[in-house]
């Protein structure tokens, strides 16, 4: 058995017209969301064995935030140029390869694909995952390389909006 939560990246800026999207960095909401649920995933002892983030600044931005807030290492964060821009496909490529060793992973995105990716993998229906939205779901599988759709069973589905 293993567990994944998928991550939305917080809210980001568009302040900067001169920033390729890829380095556009969080704006104040994201900057608030962030933490906040970083503090409700510590809450719930929600502690993951690996953190695998897109390597774009909001998404890795948003990654280290919550790890302060969990515990989790920021230098054991590790950033993925292949999340950013890829579909549902790739991102359960870059999740079969991780090593069986780790039963709790967090996967920090971008949508649409972490929506798409919670609704393959837990065959639910959710409209949109919003900004900082968590997704968290137990796998029926011993190795992240059996991952495939409908293999998932939705566990939490929380986001900031949820709180206030």
């Amino acid at each position: 058995m293993k567990t994944l939560t998928i991550v939305r990246h917080a809210k980001s800026s568009w302040k900067y017209p001169e920033l390729e999207d890829f380095d556009r960095p969080l704006n104040n909401r994201g900057k608030t969301d962030a933490p906040v649920i970083g503090r409700r995933l510590k809450e719930l002892k929600i502690s993951p064995d690996l953190i695998i983030t897109s390597s774009a600044n909001r998404a890795l931005t948003t990654a280290k935030v919550i790890a302060k807030k969990i515990g989790y290492p920021k230098k054991k964060l590790v950033a993925d140029k292949k999340i950013y821009m890829a579909d549902s496909e790739a991102i359960l490529a870059v999740l079969r390869q991780v090593d069986d060793a780790y039963k709790d992973v967090f996967i920090v995105g971008h949508n649409p694909t972490q929506t798409d990716l919670a609704n393959e993998l837990t065959g639910e229906y959710i409209d949109n995952v919003p900004t900082c939205g968590v997704v968290r779901m137990t796998l029926d599988i011993d190795s992240w390389r059996d991952l495939k759709p409908g293999k998932g069973a939705l566990v939490l589905f929380d986001y900031p909006k949820k709180h206030g």
